[in-house]
């Protein structure tokens, strides 16, 4: 916004025609936005593929933004640094918000690490319609399975800026759902997680009159 309160560059919003309660009625369910936030090797993007791969069985329509896969396209800009994962996080979330919009569920699996830009991301949705996952794993335990011989090449310095080593990892600290993987199992964890979604969250509209 300008001085005088006037969209920049005269951008104005356009108004769609089609509401977003309009796609949720018609798609039979909420569209939301599921964030899974977690350190390297924790499962995030183990346990969102599992979690889109159920509600897909259950005729939900959802889409899953992986954090690896982001950065092949939209993100592929962006290196590791504070200021670029601050970009990154805020990418994801503004697309996630159309995703939101056009009545899908979205789930995101990113890294995330720092609280405030979580924050960010929750603040572009309505009362409900943000879900944090926080998937817990100790340090050690994802140094122990290093999936893709990440911590190995940043323990040697062959890899800088890598969260829970030269990086700080911000806990989250409010958020609605915790999954520690050093003790379940990613079957487990899908079904806590679809517990949620369809009795706490009420996923799934009733339609009928």
């Amino acid at each position: 916004m300008n001085n005088n309160g006037e969209p920049k560059n005269n951008v104005f919003w356009h108004q769609s025609a089609i509401k977003k309660e309009d796609r949720e009625k018609q798609h039979g369910h909420k569209s939301i936005m599921i964030w899974f936030t977690g350190l390297s090797g924790s499962g995030k993007s183990t346990i969102a593929n599992a979690l889109q791969h159920k509600l897909f069985q259950k005729n939900i329509n959802v889409y899953l933004l992986d954090g690896d896969n982001l950065r092949y396209g939209i993100n592929k800009n962006l290196s590791f640094t504070a200021e670029d994962r601050q970009e990154n996080i805020r990418r994801t979330a503004e697309i996630s918000k159309l995703f939101v919009d056009a009545g899908i569920v979205v789930i995101a699996a990113l890294i995330s690490p720092f609280e405030k830009e979580r924050l960010n991301a929750r603040a572009l949705f309505k009362q409900g319609e943000f879900i944090e996952v926080y998937i817990k794993c100790s340090l050690e335990e994802c140094e122990n399975r290093d999936p893709k011989g990440l911590y190995k090449k940043a323990r040697k310095g062959e890899l800088t800026q890598f969260t829970g080593i030269d990086q700080p990892y911000e806990e989250p600290r409010n958020p609605e759902i915790v999954i520690d993987t050093n003790k379940l199992s990613i079957d487990v964890s899908v079904e806590i997680l679809i517990s949620y979604l369809f009795d706490k969250a009420s996923l799934v509209l009733n339609t009928k009159e």
